[in-house]
């Protein structure tokens, strides 16, 4: 359901995604890290170089029940929310970034 509406609602192919292992990103820099998911915000990992940690709580659609066209609303749903979040993130300046800003992002948008 989720690459359905990944490639139906907002023209995205993601049919080479495939979930990683944290070890994989070990060497590299990130100036943030942002999870949706709760499971991930519970194992988060210590990340070098000190980025922007946030976590953007989003309904787990794996875990709801319904018919087909409520399932794929609700996943619409979920996805529509993380894309808002991305937007306002994007909006944001540069040197004004700070980790309380991009932690609210999250808790406006639920």
């Amino acid at each position: 359901m989720t690459l359905q509406i990944l490639r139906e609602d907002y023209g995205i192919d993601a049919s080479s995604a495939r979930s990683k292992s944290w070890n994989e990103f070990k060497d590299q820099h990130f100036d943030f890290i942002i999870t949706v998911c709760d499971e991930a915000k519970e194992t988060d990992p210590v990340w070098p170089g000190q980025p922007i940690v946030a976590h953007w709580h989003s309904p787990d659609p794996l875990r709801f029940t319904g018919t087909p066209e409520q399932m794929r609303h609700f996943f619409f749903e979920v996805a529509a929310q993380i894309a808002h979040r991305v937007d306002l993130f994007c909006s944001l300046p540069d040197p004004k970034l700070d980790a309380l800003e991009v932690q609210l992002i999250g808790e406006k948008c639920r």
